[in-house]
């Protein structure tokens, strides 16, 4: 096993990838983004990020890095809220997700000093719809498209334990950041006086700020002793409809506009079942019990925060 301070990311330059190269970039780590479009991604970082093409489906032209690599950071897939989900685009977000696991499950075999971790991405989305169970890692797999999805993208990339590789799992919740994910979203209806929750409002809504993801991904590499999925949500469960209000509330605005749930049905078909509308009362229990300590444990102040780098 390597004892470098190479990192490997891949999906480096989307929303989480960019706030996590530029932080291990900031600490002294040698990250290399892998990236489909190296002259775009480079334009997106300094140049003491090193850009590297990849084609998303193999370990052709990069698997030498993983060699002697420290770790292998697995963000890559295709964003799931960008489109409509036509059986073509389902299509596209499972298998973009099983590509990037299989190459990187490639590039770990053939590196003759082997990295020491591998963090791999999952969603939330892994327990599906819930109600009001409360959900930890050590809860089952849910159903639908969403947790198919997760399951399979978590199991293509296990073969790298029998390889003597630490591996950590992330499950993602909605990340609230300045610069993507739901948060610029929501700040336009918010403005004219037009927010307001999803559907009944009585589901939970699990979510993290962009600082504690980048903040985990630093703990797992630093800890050696952490291994399995995680939860990356906020350590208080809270409702959506109370994250809603919260979200008007620091920007000044009511949230009396909530977005019926058929009529999200109709606009978006199952996208809005998945991604909206499920219920998620998932904690971060191993974190916690790890010693993590959460730079953002509320919604309000995490939301606060946010908007303040949005103005």
């Amino acid at each position: 096993m390597s004892d470098s301070r190479r990192v490997l990311i891949t999906g480096a330059t989307g929303f989480i990838g960019q706030a996590l190269s530029r932080e291990l970039a900031g600490a002294g780590f040698e990250v290399v983004a892998l990236s489909r479009s190296p002259d775009k991604a480079k334009v997106l970082f300094t140049d003491d990020i090193r850009v590297v093409r990849w084609d998303a489906a193999s370990s052709a032209g990069w698997a030498d890095l993983a060699d002697g690599a420290s770790a292998v950071i697995n963000l890559a897939g295709e964003n799931i809220g960008a489109g409509r989900w036509t059986k073509k685009r389902k299509h596209l977000i499972l298998q973009s997700r099983l590509n990037a696991g299989l190459a990187v499950t490639e590039a770990v075999k053939k590196a003759h000093n082997k990295p020491s971790l591998l963090i791999q991405t999952s969603g939330i989305g892994y327990y599906g719809d819930r109600g009001d169970e409360l959900i930890d890692e050590a809860s089952s797999a849910g159903a639908g498209f969403l947790a198919d999805v997760a399951a399979q993208w978590e199991k293509s990339v296990r073969p790298v334990e029998a390889l003597g590789l630490r591996l950590a799992t992330i499950r993602l919740a909605v990340v609230l950041g300045a610069h993507g994910g739901v948060i610029p979203r929501l700040i336009l209806p918010f403005r004219f006086f037009l927010g307001g929750h999803p559907g009944s409002g009585k589901q939970w809504f699990p979510w993290l700020h962009i600082d504690d993801v980048v903040g985990v991904i630093r703990f797992l590499l630093d800890n050696t002793g952490c291994t399995g999925p995680f939860n990356l949500t906020c350590p208080e469960p809270i409702l959506s409809k109370d994250f809603y209000t919260l979200f008007g509330k620091a920007m000044h605005r009511p949230a009396f506009f909530p977005m019926p749930a058929f009529a999200l049905k109709l606009v978006l078909g199952e996208m809005a079942a998945e991604l909206l509308l499920p219920s998620v009362k998932a904690v971060p229990q191993k974190l916690l019990r790890a010693g993590y300590e959460f730079k953002f444990p509320d919604a309000f102040g995490a939301l606060q925060n946010v908007l303040e780098k949005t103005r």
